[in-house]
């Protein structure tokens, strides 16, 4: 039983043996299954790892790669605060966009329309010689020297001098009449675009209201150009202005030289006796009122006074250097409303002349007409740059107006909708027809507001009142402002209406008789609306700070 217990316990041991060996490799085998399970795991983290590397490496150029909505956004043009000193502009910027604004599109208009108007030739030379003095004077010694002290748009110094109310509606009335303005001139660069095209532009004056289809979608795309480069801001106009600017004058110059034979013109000899008989004459043409020198003298002056005593261009000159830089304004003033006037009228003369002369009964001289009549294909892409030049600043102001009547809408999107605007406007004949009377109205009615900056900044410190009252007392409507505004234009609109329409002339039996035999022209109501309006704000200004005065130490 022994050798059966040995044999047995020998067995129990080799099984033992064979069962720790079977266990140990059992061990050894699930330690390298476990090793090569680790190593996978560590492959398939690291696997993972550089997945997610190159999916990050893959994601960083996406964010770089920013939207065109970020890209949009960051065109930050100083909207609601002071420019910053880095961005402050010299002379050459200030002289492009002068000479580039205002030798434009309207040029070829308003020369045009003071032919018509039958001012005489020595209304034209000496009365656009002094208008355009004293606009070149306004812009040098009220508009700039406020705009680089204080850097801000207008529509935030008004927002401090007449509460959030007024702004808002001056803003927004404002932003609508630009709207007009620039649509204007894309319907003068459309006008240099159809004529090559064979498409005809409508003549309002011979009853088409309407212009064709064709004619529409070239002034979408044109307009559509203009809204574009507005959006990018203001260095991007300036550097467009740098550009085109310069060969303009030469332009106008050689077209109005070139068609001055037409007329009969020989030499200097006999030059003012042709200017007299057959180009600014003295008789209007049929339906339009007769101008002369004291009108040619307001056009130059008016034509831009919401930009220079009503303050408009602080938003442009908030970025010069120098208060001295208003003086760019000559640039603009005697080559674009001196030299480019005069020259368009001889454009228009030769032009009518030339047409009467083939037996058509009623030219149409449009800005596209006249400059191919006297410049050829240089005249057409003269017309076509010199309404966008115009157009492109315009639109600007406009998008600024725009965005303080809707603060949460960002820049770009609020000049893209003022874009959709001039568009529309540029498809209406009649704005081009009536461009004086607009320029007229939009100066006299926006002009008040801007002279209160002025009041506001010089003369109120001396008269010991308080600047920016309505924003240190946080008046949401400063009525000093509102009587100010309203009564100037409401007086100066009355005394002009009464002998112009009918249903007002009942105003001359209540007036007294020195009054009642005023009849003014619009232009000459300049320098009456701007003296009424800053009378009535600093009076009344005078009448609400003594009754409800600020402290000293709540005083700017």
């Amino acid at each position: 039983m022994e050798g059966i217990g040995v044999f047995f316990s020998a067995d129990i041991c080799r099984q033992d043996r064979q069962a720790a060996l079977t266990k140990r490799n059992a061990c050894i085998e699930s330690a390298a299954a476990q090793r090569q399970s680790e190593q996978s795991d560590t492959d398939m983290v690291q696997a993972d790892m550089s997945t997610k590397t190159q999916s990050t490496s893959a994601s960083v150029p996406s964010k770089v790669k920013s939207t065109l909505i970020e890209r949009l956004d960051a065109l930050y043009e100083y909207d609601r605060e002071p420019v910053h000193e880095s961005k402050l502009q010299g002379w050459r910027t200030f002289i492009a966009m002068f000479s580039s604004e205002h030798i434009a599109g309207t040029e070829f208009v308003l020369g045009t329309l003071l032919v018509m108007h039958g001012v005489r030739a020595v209304d034209v030379f000496g009365g656009l010689a002094l208008g355009n003095l004293l606009a070149v004077l306004s812009w040098a010694f009220i508009c700039a020297p406020i705009a680089v002290k204080e850097r801000l748009t207008i529509y935030w110094q008004i927002r401090k001098i007449a509460g959030p109310y007024l702004t808002v509606l001056y803003s927004g009335l404002f932003a609508l009449i630009l709207c007009l303005l620039a649509g204007s001139m894309v319907n003068v660069s459309t006008t240099a675009v159809t004529l090559p095209l064979g498409i005809a532009s409508p003549n309002y004056a011979a009853g088409q209201t309407v212009p064709s289809i064709p004619w529409i979608l070239i002034a979408v795309g044109v307009g559509t150009v203009i809204a574009v480069l507005a959006i990018l801001g203001f260095e991007r106009l300036a550097h467009f202005a740098k550009v085109v600017a310069p060969w303009m004058p030469f332009v106008f110059l050689s077209g109005a030289i070139a068609s001055l034979p037409s007329l009969g013109v020989t030499g200097l000899s006999n030059f003012w006796q042709i200017a007299n008989e057959k180009i600014w004459t003295g008789e209007p043409y049929p339906g339009q009122m007769p101008y002369r020198f004291w009108h040619c003298v307001g056009l130059a002056w008016l034509c831009n006074i919401a930009q220079h005593m009503g303050m408009g261009d602080v938003t442009i000159f908030r970025y010069a250097r120098k208060w001295q830089m208003g003086f760019c304004s000559a640039f603009g003033m005697f080559i674009g409303h001196y030299l480019a006037w005069i020259c368009s009228g001889v454009l228009c003369a030769a032009f009518v002349h030339s047409q009467r002369a083939a037996g058509v009964a009623d030219p149409n001289p449009t800005p596209g007409n006249i400059a191919m009549f006297g410049a050829g294909y240089a005249g057409i892409v003269c017309v076509l740059l010199a309404g966008w030049t115009t157009a492109n600043p315009t639109l600007y102001r406009a998008g600024l107006a725009f965005q303080v009547a809707t603060p949460n809408w960002r820049r770009w999107a609020v000049t893209l909708a003022a874009g959709i605007l001039m568009i529309v406007t540029a498809c209406i004949p009649s704005v081009l027809h009536y461009l004086d009377r607009i320029v007229a109205y939009y100066g006299l009615f926006f002009m008040p507001l801007g002279a209160f900056i002025f009041i506001d900044f010089w003369l109120f410190p001396r008269l010991g009142l308080v600047r920016y009252y309505a924003q240190q007392r946080g008046l949401r409507l400063s009525w000093p402002a509102a009587v100010g505004w309203f009564g100037s234009f409401g007086i100066c609109f009355v005394l002009y209406a009464k002998d112009q329409y009918a249903s007002m002339a009942w105003v001359n039996s209540y007036l007294p008789t020195f009054l009642s035999r005023y009849k003014p022209d619009l232009f000459l109501q300049v320098l009456p609306a701007w003296l009424i309006a800053i009378s009535l704000y600093t009076v009344c200004s005078l009448i609400q700070q003594r009754l409800h005065p600020i402290e000293q130490e709540q005083k700017i």
